[in-house]
């Protein structure tokens, strides 16, 4: 009973018991690696994100999709003895563990790490949280609850007073990154050492880390950043402008770079304006020379600043949708999409992973599965 071989992680087995966005990103990376990930969900209904639609795509909700193929769905009830039995035999096998109910959830049913490791030793147990297994482990570990109490939504926005959310659950979406990662740590440390350990993230740290420079800001200088818009705090012109049929981004990183725009603006002049001379002094005139550009840029089509700006050197590019983008990766021959084939027979795209490895690379063999498609043969296997 193990999945199709091949991948660095080949020979590895997940027992997932994460549901909605964090932990199941996290294992569908180790999946597409190579990792035998088995998801155990509730019989019924099964991981939340199943019932997340529309979207949906043969029969499942885009966004369970997204971040659950190359596994094998297990519905055991917990509260069941034979399900829960067969449930610590999986931990049993187990070569690591996710979980990310709220803590304590898995101790009334005897799978917290302290009986897990009784159980296996070598056991990697990964804990998603929200805000800790301390202070914070009554409070609910929501995405957006995140962004809004860890700093993010105070530095994004139109305007001040003005903070907003991204557009995806990005907190979880970093939160599935450092678990993968601390993973992989506690798998190399167990080759090294022979034991396995419990790996704990939580949201709000996560959060903290990936604000990098904002929250550097604050614990080097106690300077608490606001909202600026799509300016950048310390450089400029770093920010979107009006072109003439949709907004175009112009991203100059240093004083070469703003010469260049200038030459491609046919306003050369500006670049010996000392007003706008050097990084510094543009930063603390943004708005005039926010004003001049946008005079300028609104002039031509982004496509054509794109084409026009971009050979001379100049970090540009028109804002654009999903299609477009995954157009913009198709056209860099950076194969965006992952094909497999679906329950009901036919092509589901999918997007690949970014990981590039040259000898072994990703691989998607199995489509996200039906909640308990492999639960007979699974529950024959623990059985036996």
């Amino acid at each position: 009973m193990s999945a199709a071989s091949g991948g660095p992680l080949s020979g590895v087995l997940v027992a997932d018991f994460g549901r909605v966005l964090a932990a199941p990103y996290a294992t569908m990376l180790l999946a597409d690696l190579g990792a035998d990930v088995i998801k155990v969900e509730q019989p019924v209904t099964g991981d939340d994100t199943r019932a997340w639609g529309p979207p949906r795509a043969q029969g499942e909700a885009t966004y369970y999709l997204s971040v659950n193929r190359n596994k094998r769905s297990l519905a055991l009830d917990l509260r069941d003895e034979q399900d829960l039995r067969r449930a610590r035999e999986l931990v049993r096998r187990a070569d690591v563990l996710f979980e990310n109910f709220r803590p304590g959830t898995m101790a009334k049913y005897g799978l917290d790490y302290d009986r897990a490791r009784e159980l296996n030793p070598h056991l990697v147990y990964c804990s998603i949280t929200g805000f800790g297994a301390g202070a914070g482990a009554a409070l609910p570990g929501y995405d957006l609850l995140i962004q809004a109490v860890g700093g993010l939504m105070s530095v994004t926005g139109p305007a001040p007073g003005q903070p907003v959310k991204t557009g995806v659950a990005l907190v979880d979406v970093l939160t599935g990154l450092h678990a993968s990662l601390g993973v992989l740590a506690a798998l190399r440390h167990r080759e090294a050492a022979g034991e396995g350990q419990h790996v704990q993230v939580d949201l709000l740290s996560c959060l903290l880390s990936s604000l990098v420079n904002q929250a550097a800001g604050y614990t080097l200088a106690g300077q608490v950043p606001g909202i600026l818009g799509n300016r950048h705090p310390s450089i400029a012109p770093y920010e979107v402008f009006p072109a003439k049929d949709r907004p175009l981004v112009v991203a100059v990183g240093n004083d070469r770079q703003f010469r260049a725009l200038c030459q491609g603006l046919d306003s050369p002049d500006l670049a010996d304006d000392p007003r706008f001379a050097t990084n510094t002094d543009r930063v603390a005139h943004v708005d005039e020379l926010a004003e001049k550009l946008g005079t300028l840029l609104s002039a031509r089509t982004a496509a054509e600043w794109f084409d026009r700006l971009t050979p001379l050197g100049v970090p540009c590019g028109p804002v654009n949708d999903l299609a477009q983008a995954f157009d913009l990766a198709d056209t860099l021959g950076l194969s965006p999409r992952a094909t497999v084939t679906g329950p009901d027979g036919s092509p589901m795209d999918l997007v690949t992973n970014p990981i590039g490895l040259s000898h072994t690379p990703p691989r998607y063999e199995r489509h996200p599965p039906r909640l308990g498609e492999h639960t007979d043969d699974l529950r024959a296997w623990l059985d036996s």
